[in-house]
């Protein structure tokens, strides 16, 4: 949750230096951040694309976790609403004729994990998800929901 909060910061200090904040209206500014966690270590977005292959091939017959972090905050009056949500995706084998596929695309660099559900390729590897595919996109609506209300 820690850089939904900085996101959050960020854009605030933005604001605040040009003066947004004189007739603000319950104006709620949501941030957020998605990981992926696979046997228990923390995947951000891959850097090369070796890396994006090595994430896909280890999730081939396996599964991962997506954990996604929301922030609510209302500028108004200052209140600040956090949560997270947790879905496991599990998958069938990948061919590597896929993966390779997937990481010259490119697209698989700019998400967490390097992991892509939605994607044509990908999705019919797509075994189970335990949880909400909101979740998995990285923005989980109940939650987001939740804290909004929380934070009106």
């Amino acid at each position: 949750m820690a850089l939904a909060e900085a996101k959050a910061d960020a854009i605030i200090s933005r604001l605040q230096t040009v003066d947004h904040f004189k007739d603000v209206h319950s104006t709620l500014l949501i941030t957020a951040d998605t990981v992926v966690v696979y046997e228990g270590i923390i995947r951000e977005k891959p850097s090369s694309k070796e890396e994006a292959r090595q994430f896909i091939k280890d999730y081939s017959g396996g599964h991962a976790s997506v954990v996604g972090s929301v922030v609510v905050t209302n500028l108004k009056t200052g209140t600040r609403k956090g949560g997270w949500d947790m879905a496991e995706v599990y998958f069938h084998d990948i061919p590597d004729d896929v993966i390779d596929s997937l990481v010259e695309e490119g697209i698989m660099l700019n998400v967490a994990g390097g992991l892509m559900l939605e994607h044509p390729l990908t999705l019919p590897f797509v075994d189970t998800v335990v949880g909400t595919a909101d979740s998995i996109m990285g923005l989980p609506k109940i939650l987001t929901e939740k804290l909004i209300q929380e934070a009106l």
